[in-house]
């Protein structure tokens, strides 16, 4: 992707009762996101703060039950809980896939924290 252009999803799928949140990318990058990571690691204020980072924060409902498009930039995702206040614009999505393609999912877990 040349530098400072925004990523761009081309397919989204999380069928109704699956755990990994699929995103396919128009550059032709397709990865699969957990809905454990996609929940721990909510950017929204109520699950981080106002820090400077975004910190791993266990627990929550993993059910997704509802995926709304934010603009061109971001989407909203809605849990079984009725959270649903986390903004995840494309770049930070696409910084998770890449998160998860080098660390894996218990790597990424275990970093704990990532550079808003």
């Amino acid at each position: 992707m040349p530098a400072g252009s925004l990523p761009r999803p081309q397919l989204i799928k999380a069928p109704h009762g699956s755990r990994e949140f699929e995103i396919k990318w128009e550059d032709g990058r397709s990865r699969r996101i957990p809905h454990e990571i996609l929940r721990g690691y909510c950017p929204c204020a109520s699950c981080q703060g106002h820090s400077g980072s975004v910190r791993f924060v266990p627990g929550g409902n993993l059910e997704l039950l509802g995926i709304e498009r934010v603009g061109n930039y971001a989407l909203s995702l809605t849990w079984g809980d009725g959270h649903s206040s986390g903004i995840f614009s494309y770049r930070y999505l696409s910084q998770l896939c890449d998160e998860l393609e080098a660390r894996g999912t218990s790597g990424l877990i275990a970093l704990g924290e990532l550079p808003r």
